[in-house]
């Protein structure tokens, strides 16, 4: 009993006596180290995670101050390429105004139509067949841009409606409502996609096949962007008001490798009246462009002829 320990509890129900052995105390012992050990984990566990929440915030501070930073360095950056766009667009409609001019010093000249009524003369028109006058209609721009559409100002000298000075309107305005859509006359590809608030506005020009060229202003919103493939009939975009306008109404122009033309002979331009264009559109060597055509379409049907004679032969 020497070694025993015991504990006596006093009540109105009388004394208990507790007695505890050698083994009880070294369980008892065991135990408290258990929870002193547990006890400095969880203390030590605490510690890393508040330091640990700290380094985060420190952390998430540092990430925030860096997100402010790029952000200001995009905000920059946006506000440099727009100046740099405008300042592109301004350069370009000068470049063209010259290029305008010198067509216009050609004409005065004589220059522009010395060899097209030579050649046009050679064009056996009636010799064309169907595959032929599809792939010009398809490459070349041909039909109106927009639908049902009067033309409110056409290809000429005219006195500009807002300006009130007389200019030379180099393409043809349909009177269009904001919002009407407009379509691809030919297959092509998206050369620019423009926004802006001056000029000809929000501005879009399509590449077209053998140096043709289709554009379009003061539209509303783009339905394409700046690259892509299109074809002829696929949606591009919707006319606006955007720009140095009296009302809205679209803008169309056409020009072969950067010259102004009469877009009327292209819209009017379809398989029932196939012929006219080369009467009506002087300035372009029809000959070489017929004969280049012609061979493309040659070797297509060649090679769809001989992809059938294999599945045949399979």
């Amino acid at each position: 009993m020497k070694d025993n320990i015991t504990v006596s509890i006093s009540s109105v129900d009388g004394t208990k006596h507790f007695s505890f052995g050698k083994r009880s105390r070294h369980t008892f012992k065991f135990f408290s180290y258990i929870i002193f050990l547990a006890i400095l984990l969880t203390a030590a566990t605490i510690y890393y995670l508040v330091n640990d929440a700290e380094y985060s915030k420190l952390k998430l501070l540092e990430l925030e101050n860096k997100s402010s930073s790029l952000t200001k360095e995009i905000t920059s950056l946006t506000a440099l390429k727009l100046s740099l766009e405008q300042d592109l667009s301004e350069r370009e409609e000068r470049t063209q105004a010259v290029s305008d001019r010198l067509n216009d010093l050609e004409k005065v000249l004589g220059m522009d139509d010395q060899n097209s009524v030579k050649l046009e003369s050679r064009l056996d028109t009636a010799a064309m067949n169907s595959s032929l006058r599809v792939a010009m209609l398809t490459q070349i721009p041909s039909g109106p841009p927009v639908k049902n559409a009067r033309t409110s100002s056409g290809y000429g000298e005219r006195v500009h409606p807002v300006l009130g000075i007389t200019k030379f309107h180099r393409g043809q305005d349909f009177a269009v409502n904001t919002g009407t859509p407009i379509y691809a006359p030919a297959d092509g590809t998206v050369e620019v996609t423009r926004p802006s608030k001056k000029g000809s506005g929000n501005f879009l020009r399509l590449l077209h096949g053998y140096g043709f060229s289709s554009s379009y202003s003061h539209l509303s919103k783009f339905a394409v962007n700046k690259g892509d493939f299109i074809k002829k009939g696929d949606l591009i975009g919707y006319s606006g008001n955007s720009g140095l306008t009296s009302g809205p109404h679209l803008h169309y122009e056409i020009r072969f490798i950067g010259r102004a033309l009469d877009p009327k002979p292209f819209i009017v331009w379809d398989v029932d009246n196939f012929d006219t264009i080369f009467e009506s559109v002087r300035g372009i060597r029809w000959e070489s462009l017929v004969d280049k055509i012609e061979l493309r379409v040659s070797q297509q049907l060649q090679l769809s002829s001989q992809k059938a004679a294999q599945l045949t032969g399979t």
